[in-house]
């Protein structure tokens, strides 16, 4: 059995403090990237009442609504 010691005790919290600082990193770049993407998303629906607005519009020259 290995004994357990201070330096054993210390690696092991050195390597556990680099992978909580990857998760850290890893977690701001996908909050970044979810950012971005609701963005985007928030872009195109934006884009898709435009193009709604314009078809009422259309529809409404042509007679094709009861407005």
């Amino acid at each position: 059995m290995v004994e357990v010691t201070n330096e054993l005790i210390y690696e092991v919290l050195k390597q556990i403090q680099g992978d909580v600082s990857q998760l850290k990193f890893d977690v701001r770049e996908i909050k970044h990237r979810m950012t971005t993407l609701e963005e985007g998303i928030g872009s195109l629906n934006r884009r898709m009442d435009h193009l709604e607005d314009r078809m009422e519009r259309l529809e409404k020259r042509v007679g094709l609504t009861d407005a």
